[in-house]
Parts: C-alpha cells; structure tokens; sequence
C-alpha cells in the first residue's frame, strides 16, 4: 500500500474531516474550565508530547527492532490522541473536557513535536547517509492545515449551530473509525506476503506501548494528585492514539509501508485495551457508589 493518489490526497483530506469533528465538540468554556485548574492538562500534555516517545525509544532498544518498524513505533508514540479517545473517556466516566482539550493541545503541540522526534528517529536508526528524511517545513504546513484549521472550522460550526455540530459529530466519528479500518485493511492486503512476519516483529512492541502508556497515565496521575476522572482521561489519552496521523506521516510524507506497520497495528490493538479501560473506570464509580450510600446508610 504504497503512496498513491488514494493515500496522498484521499487521506489529508479524511483527516481533515475527523478534525472538524474534535472542534465540533468544543467550545471557549471547555478551555476555561481546564486551564482554571491547568495541572490534568499540564500532565496529560508532558506524559504524551516528551513521554511517550521516549518508552518507545526504550523499547526499540530493549527489543531491538529493525529500524523501519523502529521508526514507526516512536512515529505513533509521537502522535496525539484521537477522537476515539474522548469517547472512551465518556465510556469509562472519565473528565470528557479535560481528555478533549488534551486531544486538542496534543495535536496542536505535535505539529512541532512529531517532525522532531521522526527526523531524529530517521537518524539513529538510519544514519545520516541515508535519503530518508521528514520534511520538517512541509510537515509543519501540512499538519498545521489538516490539524488548526478544521479544529477551528469545527468550532465555528458548534458556535454557530451547536444542533448541526451535534448531529454531525457523531457522523464524524464513525466516519473516522471507518477511515482507519480502510486503512488498516488496506495495509494487510498490500503486505499480505510478509504480514506475518511484521505482526511478529511489531505487534509485541505496539502491545507493550499502549500497555505502557495506559498505565503510566493511570501512575502518573494519582502520583500527581490527580482526580480518578482526571486520571482516566489522561490514561485514555496517552492509550488511544490517532493511528490515522501515523499513517500518514509513514504513508504519504516516507512513502514506506513498512513504518506504518506500527500505526496500524496499534490502531487495531488500542480498542481492546480501551474497553478495559472503560470497563475499570465504570467498575471503580460503582465501588465509590456503593461505598457512598453504604456510610449514607451507616449514618442514617
């Protein structure tokens, strides 16, 4: 699944729309109310921007993967949550506003980010003698279109007609998932030769990743004082990743279907740790529930 029209423009364009439905779910009292007590935003921010790329540094060591599937893992480490993460912040009664502007801050502060770790990626495992290499300019402009400017449509759409926004993000969405299956799909058909051997050699790594970054979020949090909606936002952040950023940083800007392997990957593996994640979350407002109307009970 090389780079051709279908990946080059298609997939911009389809990153695009999911964009205009973040911004669709937004509005300036969402910001307000998070940056009046900015620390889950301060944390969720740091733990995705400089976190999470450095254990996928750590694992491509300790593993010692082959440099394509390297760059890839610390390519979607890199990249911010997506719109599946508000929704299963939502599932596992987590803060919806906090994980919100958190997808939103992430992928505004990756436009930078991203281009930076790829290219240092690029150099350590490719070496400077090597052609490949991230357009760090063009990167930027194409991040910056696909990224700041349909959040800010999307916003404009809430503000002007907060009915359409809300009718039209749910479409959004499952426009995004689809989007990525197609992807996905389309990936396993083009590498259905080797497909076996590139789960073997990225699935472990992709698996530990979100592993990893489910739990640090949830350790981090509470070692920060977090709240328990606090902390399941940030942790939901940091496990469901915006697989469709990756592929197309690998796709259409490395043009190698080998980097995506990991985006791809972990775009299918991230939905089950998720509804664990969901699963512990609702269990855990349950215990706090049943605790309440027990010391209710107890006083009364």
């Amino acid at each position: 699944m090389e780079s051709g029209p279908m990946i080059s423009i298609g997939l911009p364009i389809a990153l695009f729309i999911i964009m205009v439905g973040i911004g669709m779910t937004l509005n300036a009292r969402d910001f307000h109310q998070v940056t009046v007590k900015p620390a889950g935003l301060l944390v969720g921010t740091f733990t995705q921007i400089v976190f999470m790329p450095l254990v996928a540094f750590v694992l491509c060591w300790a593993l010692s993967l082959p440099a394509p599937i390297a760059v890839g893992l610390i390519i979607i480490a890199a990249c911010p949550g997506g719109t599946t993460s508000n929704l299963f912040t939502l599932l596992a009664r987590g803060n919806v506003a906090l994980s919100i502007v958190l997808t939103v801050s992430a992928s505004l502060i990756t436009i930078l980010t991203l281009p930076f770790f790829t290219n240092f990626a690029l150099r350590q495992y490719f070496g400077a003698e090597q052609e490949i290499v991230l357009p760090f300019a063009r990167t930027v402009a194409m991040l910056s279109v696909i990224v700041l400017l349909p959040v800010v449509i999307g916003m404009l759409v809430r503000a002007w007609s907060p009915r359409l926004a809300s009718r039209a993000e749910g479409i959004v969405s499952i426009f995004g998932a689809l989007v990525l299956l197609i992807l996905v799909v389309g990936l396993v058909w083009g590498m259905r030769d080797r497909i076996g051997e590139l789960m073997f050699l990225a699935g472990p790594s992709s698996i530990l990743l979100n592993l990893l970054g489910v739990l640090a979020g949830l350790t981090i949090s509470h070692i920060c004082g977090l709240s328990r909606r606090d902390s399941l936002a940030v942790a939901t952040e940091l496990g469901i990743k915006n697989g469709t950023i990756g592929l197309m940083v690998t796709l259409t800007l490395l043009h190698s279907s080998e980097m995506s392997v990991p985006s791809a990957v972990y775009g299918v593996l991230m939905f089950p740790s998720g509804m664990l994640l969901a699963y512990y979350g609702r269990k855990k407002v349950r215990e706090a529930d049943e605790g309440e109307a027990a010391n209710i009970g107890e006083t009364g």
